[in-house]
């Protein structure tokens, strides 16, 4: 009888795939999702062959390497809509946000670009989505972030501060945290003045956020 049990990979193969993951984390945190796989391949020490024959496609690479980073900021939010005052969580949540996107082009691009729908990733990444809505909800209903703020406000405006702070990321790599004092500072309600305008559309947010990345 034929056994059609799958087999147990190779130690040699095993051992490859883990060099390709851990240089593509690499890679991709300081390179963005389209860093090089020539040299990620170069990085881990194999061919680009065997890259691809361990992960066929991109995304697949980036569906394995940035899934726990998608995790963790989904975690962040359910700890912030747990936190006994909604302002403090909103406030922790960013933060962590602004540090895993100031850390990590990698999940910075995460954030901004649509993935293949079905992916783990892309369906954790929805996940996160709709607990920030939450939270963002539960924050204006307490009275603490002003009202005429939208969830795409907060995100762009997180995003900008992130990127605004790339260029001198070597010299002062905290320089975002100050930056995000600020933009906290501006959300509160007590500090509210009429803004000007709506808020943006969130396909025309998505759009300037996947250009500009």
């Amino acid at each position: 009888m034929v056994d059609l049990a799958p087999r147990p990979r190779r130690r040699d193969a095993r051992d490859n795939r883990d060099k390709v993951l851990t240089a593509a984390r690499r890679r991709f945190a300081a390179d963005g999702l389209d860093a090089s796989l020539n040299a990620v391949a170069r990085d881990a020490g194999v061919s680009i062959g065997t890259l691809y024959n361990h992960f066929p496609t991109r995304d697949e690479l980036i569906d394995e390497t940035q899934l726990d980073r998608v995790e963790e900021s989904v975690r962040s939010a359910e700890a912030a809509l747990r936190a006994a005052d909604p302002w403090t969580g909103l406030v922790q949540h960013l933060t962590t946000m602004a540090e895993l996107q100031a850390t990590d082009r990698g999940f910075t691009d995460v954030c901004v670009r649509p993935l293949p729908e079905g992916s783990r990733i892309q369906q954790t990444k929805q996940r996160g989505q709709v607990l920030f809505h939450e939270l963002i909800a539960r924050v204006q209903a307490a009275g603490t972030l002003r009202p005429d703020v939208d969830v795409t406000d907060i995100g762009l405006l997180l995003w900008s501060v992130v990127r605004a702070t790339e260029g001198v990321r070597q010299q002062a790599p905290d320089a975002w945290r100050r930056h995000v004092a600020i933009l906290l500072d501006g959300l509160r309600t007590a500090a509210a003045h009429p803004l000007p305008g709506r808020p943006l559309d969130h396909d025309i947010l998505r759009v300037a956020m996947e250009s500009g990345r």
